[in-house]
C-alpha cells in the first residue's frame, strides 16, 4: 500500500482534476494521484514532464528508450511497467525492451547504445568529457540538454515513486524486466 494516499478529483482544485489522469490513456494514474496531495507540485511536474516529451529534441523511440534505461537502472518497477506500455505504443519491439531491461545495449544500433550510455551516465552521475563528447558527436546541444533532463527527471520521479511505495494500477500486473 502506498505511503501517501491517492488523491482523487475532490482533493484537487477543479481546474487540475485532469492532471490526475494519464494524458495518453485518459485514466487516473497512481503516480499523479500521489503527487496530487500537493496540487501545485503536480501542476509544475506535469508541465515540466510535458515539455520533456515535446521539446527534448528526441524521437518518441529515443525518449522511451532513455526512460526505460533509467527505470531499469534504478530497478523502478512502476516506472518501467508504465513505459513498457508507452514504448510498445511508439513501435519499440519487445526484444529491444527486454535488451534494455537486462542492460544489453549491444543489441541496439550504435547510436542508440551511445544514447543510452549517456543517459545511464547521467543517472549514475558519471558523465565525463569522453561520454559527453560521444553524445555531442550525435546530437546538437539542445538535444543533449533534453537527454540529460529526461534522464535526470525520470530518475527523480522514480525516487518519488519509491519513496511513496506506489502500487501498479488495479487490474494490471508487472510486465517483468523481459516483457516477451
Amino acid at each position: 500500500m502506498a505511503r501517501v494516499p491517492y488523491a482523487d478529483a475532490s482533493d484537487v482544485p477543479d481546474e487540475h482534476e485532469d492532471l490526475l489522469q494519464s494524458s495518453l490513456q485518459g485514466k487516473p494514474m497512481h503516480v499523479y494521484e500521489s503527487i496530487g496531495n500537493n496540487p501545485d507540485v503536480l501542476v509544475g511536474l506535469r508541465s515540466f514532464f510535458g515539455s520533456l516529451w515535446t521539446d527534448s529534441g528526441l524521437t518518441d523511440r529515443e525518449r522511451e528508450l532513455v526512460i526505460l534505461a533509467v527505470a531499469a537502472e534504478a530497478g523502478n518497477r512502476y516506472e518501467w511497467h508504465q513505459h513498457v506500455n508507452i514504448a510498445r505504443e511508439v513501435g519499440i519491439v519487445d526484444d529491444d525492451i527486454a535488451a534494455v531491461g537486462r542492460g544489453d545495449l549491444a543489441s541496439l544500433d550504435d547510436d542508440e547504445a551511445t544514447l543510452l550510455e549517456y543517459a545511464l551516465a547521467v543517472a549514475r552521475n558519471e558523465v565525463d568529457a569522453i561520454v559527453h563528447a560521444e553524445i555531442a558527436a550525435l546530437y546538437e546541444d539542445d538535444a543533449v540538454v533534453g537527454i540529460a533532463a529526461i534522464a535526470g527527471a525520470y530518475g527523480a520521479l522514480g525516487q518519488m515513486i519509491d519513496a511513496f511505495d506506489l502500487d501498479l494500477e488495479e487490474g494490471t500486473s508487472f510486465h517483468g524486466w523481459d516483457p516477451r
